[in-house]
This record gives structure tokens, sequence and C-alpha cells, in this order.
């Protein structure tokens, strides 16, 4: 992973909000999904572990505010990204900076337009 400036051996992981759930519970579909985003929107390391999701391209679950079907959607539009930590924190795409703000992005909306 190219993580520059964030935690390669990923011990923010411990400092998630999401960390003292059981793991079944941010791996849910449909309205349940808005639910996990809000314990995201105020942690802390939710750029950490969207930049992982994204370099991992993760499959399944909400990681970092994001369901699967944004971070496909990004993946699929933002095929010249190498590093995604630099892109999410450094980034002026629009995107970027919505995401970095503390609410839900309308990533699917950015990405389709």
């Amino acid at each position: 992973m190219s993580f520059t400036n964030a935690d390669p051996d990923q011990s923010w992981a411990a400092r998630a909000l999401c960390a003292q759930n059981k793991p079944d519970a941010l791996f849910v579909q449909g309205a349940e999904q808005r639910q996990v985003r809000s314990i995201c929107m105020s942690c802390e390391v939710r750029l950490e572990c969207l930049a992982d999701a994204l370099e991992s391209e993760v499959r399944f679950g909400v990681w970092g505010g994001l369901t699967e079907r944004e971070r496909r959607a990004m993946l699929k539009h933002y095929t010249d990204v190498e590093n995604w930590w630099l892109w999410l924190t450094e980034s002026e795409e629009p995107l970027a900076l919505e995401i970095r703000e503390p609410r839900i992005p309308h990533v699917l909306a950015r990405v389709r337009a």
C-alpha cells in the first residue's frame, strides 16, 4: 500500500469508532448502511479507513463512510489515482474536498456527472 503520511501498519484501525462494534455490524445493506455511515462521519481515522479500502479494493461493507457501491464508482471514475491517501487528503477535486467534510458525501452524483 502506498500511504504517504498515513499509518502504514494500520494501527489506526484500533482508534476507529467502529472498532468496539461486532464486525458483522459493519457489513449491512440498504437503510442500515446509513446508521453505520453516521458513525464514520465523526471518526478520527475515517480517511485512513477509506484510503485503505480503496487501495485494497474492499468489496463489502461500509469503510470510511462510503458504501461498496460508492467505492466501486470512485475506483472506476478515478482510474489514474495511484495513492488514495494523498488524493483524499490533498486533492482539490470537488469530491475529495467533499469527502474531507464531516458529512456524508454525494459520491454517485459527482462521479456520474
